[in-house]
């Protein structure tokens, strides 16, 4: 017991006396600039303030530091120095007009679990070549020939619903995760690669935010062990495309078939990891964008008129619903829209993201040092009365004008901004219709109490009932 302490104690005072020296050579880089760190604290060695901002809300632990310390402040989250930047001005600076000075960042553990290629670990031209493929295969006129199939996926759900308890969150999470799978393999994937992707794909997504510790047993190791079963499959799936000759316009054809400048095609690893990145990133942000949204027309019964009126219009110029919605209708919700929108803004379902300053970087008299994590605050900026009145109340009226340049950030912005942020609200668009003209929704204990898993959803994720009507 006494070794044990004993090397505790060394452990502590070496992280102490590493932390010490590393800020002694911050700060005289920052002496030389004659600039000053900003504000804020590191906390512990090591942990820095980690257990403070998983222990509280976030929204409460960014407050808390803004009232504190102002719009520019420093921290130490996830084992990393950071700097907290808080306005319009400052996300307009780190993503967009100088993107160049600061990189994509992930903890090490979160890439090593979707795979090093994916395209939202990188910048430069591999950044360029991949967000090309992935914009590729979602524009307009390949999501409006995979309308009806999403429209069916949406209908499938619903019906599997009607009449049952349900956690909200969950069925959304398995309609985003069933839109993915057909935006990436078309609509005739094979039902048993369907299977063993979806129970690998769970596996992995349980202990992707869990400590990383890869012993037996524990959620981590489960998922390393279901990430390398994954790989197995998505070769075999690419493999069996290459020996059909297939050259199809989903994704993963896209991927198979681009070429860069010296006609090099993308390896298998390569497609593979760009796979799981754009399954994780379709699956729970819009899963709890399409929480919230339910959450608000539930809560304002006078909004969700608005909506079925609209809807209905659509659904009775559809011959009750026989025929299909077509891509010109769901540009003309203008009122569901809206409510999108406002719900977006209010959920903030992505609060900030992660960036790494390349160089040393001067910001309003600040230093930001080279290697430092930065975290621009997107729900600050969303809930902030200069750019919305009354911003905590439900309001969609306020996007009937169009919110001010870098004020409204549901899918980030610049070059890193989400490429399927279009794929989103059309999910989103397809899903509301179906419900509001079919469906009555009751929402059990509907309550105001958020939980974070890691996005921010509803308390118990929002149990409901449908009942078609």
């Amino acid at each position: 017991m006494m070794d044990i302490s004993y090397s505790l104690i060394c452990t502590i005072l070496s992280i102490s006396v590493l932390s010490f020296l590393f800020m002694k050579k911050i700060n005289r880089r920052a002496s030389d600039m004659q600039l000053q760190l900003p504000p804020g604290s590191l906390g512990w060695p090591y942990i820095g303030e980690t257990l403070q901002l998983y222990s509280q809300s976030p929204n409460y632990f960014f407050k808390s530091r803004l009232k504190r310390y102002g719009e520019v402040f420093k921290t130490h989250v996830l084992g990393c120095p950071c700097v907290i930047l808080a306005t319009a001005e400052a996300v307009k600076f780190v993503l967009v007009n100088h993107a160049d000075l600061f990189k994509p960042t992930f903890p090490k553990s979160k890439e090593f679990m979707i795979g090093p290629w994916a395209l939202f670990f990188h910048h430069g031209d591999y950044h360029v070549r991949l967000r090309k493929i992935v914009q590729g295969s979602l524009n307009p006129d390949l999501l409006r020939a995979i309308l009806p199939d999403i429209e069916s996926t949406v209908s499938c759900l619903l019906q599997e619903w009607d009449g049952h308890l349900e956690t909200t969150y969950h069925a959304m999470r398995r309609l985003s995760f069933n839109v993915g799978i057909l935006v990436i393999f078309g609509r005739d994937l094979d039902d048993r690669y369907m299977k063993e992707l979806k129970k690998n794909y769970l596996i992995l997504d349980k202990g992707y935010n869990s400590f990383a510790i890869n012993f037996p047993g524990t959620p981590y190791q489960r998922s390393v062990q279901a990430r390398k079963r994954l790989n197995c499959i998505l070769h075999e799936i690419i493999e069996l495309r290459r020996q059909k000759g297939e050259s199809r316009s989903d994704l993963l054809g896209c991927l198979m078939d681009s070429m860069d400048e010296n006609l090099c095609k993308l390896t298998d690893n390569q497609i593979a990891d760009n796979v799981i990145g754009v399954l994780f990133a379709a699956q729970d942000t819009t899963a709890s964008a399409l929480t919230w949204i339910l959450k608000y027309l539930h809560d304002y019964p006078n909004l969700l008129a608005l909506v079925k009126a609209e809807q209905m219009e659509i659904y009775q110029a559809n011959d009750c619903g026989k025929k299909p919605l077509t891509w010109t209708q769901t540009r003309t919700m203008n009122v569901t829209n809206r409510v999108m929108s406002e719900s977006l803004r209010m959920a903030t379902i992505i609060s900030f993201t992660f960036r790494e300053a390349v160089a040393d970087v001067e910001y309003k008299g600040y230093l930001i040092p080279k290697g430092w994590k930065v975290m621009p605050l997107f729900r600050n900026i969303h809930h902030n009365s200069e750019f919305f009145q009354d911003p905590d109340k439900f309001n969609p009226s306020r996007f009937e004008v169009p919110p001010r340049p870098n004020t409204f950030l549901p899918f980030g912005n610049g070059v890193h901004a989400c490429p399927g942020n279009e794929l989103a609200k059309l999910e989103i668009l397809i899903l509301i219709h179906h419900l509001v003209t079919n469906y009555r929704l009751e929402v059990v204990g509907s309550s105001d109490e958020v939980e974070y898993s890691p996005f921010p959803v509803p308390k118990q994720g929002l149990p409901s009932k449908i009942w078609r009507v």
